[in-house]
C-alpha cells in the first residue's frame, strides 16, 4: 500500500546510516540500503516501519480528509447557487433591484478608476395594467418574463439588465456614451415589441418607453435610476 501525504525533511543521511542499538537487526532497520523498492517514506519512515495498526489508521485519515475536501466544494457550490437566487428577480430571469444597484455601483467604481464610459438606460412596459385588466395577471407575468428574456438576449455579456419592480427594467450599457446608448435602447425595444407574447386567452403586443442617462461615477445610484426615469417620463409626455 502506498501512503501519500505530506513529508517532510528526511533524516539526514549520516543519521540513516548511523546503526542502531540491537546489533545486526538494528543496523539492517536503520541501513537506507536494506530498504524495500516497494516501500514509500512518509514522515521520515516507510511501510516496513509501521504497523499495519498505524497503516489502516493513516489511510482512514486521509480518507475523511478527501471527503472533507469534498464536503468543502459542495456547500461552496450550494452558497454560490444561494447567492444567485437571492440575486434574481422572483418572476423574471434578471436581476432584481438590490443586486442591479450594487452592480451600478461597481460600474461606477470602475469608471472612475478607467475612465471609462457607461450609459444607463430605464425602461417602462407599456400597458401592464390593460393586460392585467383584460387577461388577468397570468398574462401580465407572461409579458413581463418575455420583455426580461428579450432584453437579455440582445445585450453583451458585460452589460446587466435588471428589473427595477413592477413595469419598470433598467439596463447598463457599458463602454457607451449616451448617443450609442440611445440608439441600443431603441434596438431593444423594437426587440421587444417586434413579436407578440401568447398566453392562455390571447395575445399582446409588449411596447418600451425608455430613457437615457450619462453613468455619473460621482452621483448617488438612486439618483441615476431617478435621472434615467426622469428622461423615460419625458419620451413618454412627448409621445403622447
Amino acid at each position: 500500500m502506498k501512503i501519500f501525504g505530506a513529508r517532510p525533511e528526511p533524516l539526514p543521511a549520516a543519521a540513516r546510516r548511523a546503526p542502531a542499538k540491537g546489533g545486526a537487526a538494528g543496523k539492517a532497520r536503520g541501513s537506507g540500503a536494506t530498504r524495500g523498492a516497494d516501500s514509500t517514506d512518509f514522515l521520515g519512515l516507510t511501510e516496513a516501519d509501521l504497523t499495519p495498526q498505524v497503516q489502516a489508521a493513516m489511510g482512514t485519515l486521509l480518507s475523511e480528509i478527501d471527503e472533507l475536501r469534498a464536503e468543502i466544494g459542495r456547500l461552496k457550490a450550494r452558497l454560490a447557487e444561494a447567492e444567485g437566487l437571492a440575486d434574481r428577480d422572483a418572476l423574471t430571469p434578471v436581476l432584481n433591484r438590490r443586486a442591479f444597484v450594487r452592480e451600478l455601483s461597481r460600474i461606477q467604481t470602475f469608471i472612475q478608476r478607467y475612465g471609462a464610459d457607461a450609459s444607463l438606460v430605464y425602461f417602462d412596459l407599456d400597458g401592464l395594467k390593460a393586460v392585467n385588466d383584460r387577461f388577468g395577471h397570468a398574462a401580465g407575468d407572461a409579458a413581463l418574463k418575455a420583455v426580461a428574456e428579450r432584453l437579455a438576449a440582445d445585450v453583451r455579456e458585460s452589460d446587466i439588465v435588471g428589473r427595477l419592480g413592477g413595469d419598470e427594467f433598467a439596463v447598463i450599457l457599458v463602454q457607451a456614451e449616451p448617443a450609442a446608448a440611445e440608439t441600443k435602447a431603441q434596438a431593444l425595444a423594437a426587440a421587444v415589441h417586434r413579436a407578440p407574447v401568447a398566453f392562455d386567452g390571447g395575445e399582446a403586443q409588449p411596447r418600451l418607453t425608455f430613457g437615457v442617462s450619462r453613468i455619473d461615477p460621482a452621483a448617488d445610484p438612486e439618483a441615476l435610476l431617478a435621472a434615467a426615469d426622469a428622461a423615460m417620463y419625458a419620451r413618454k409626455r412627448g409621445r403622447r
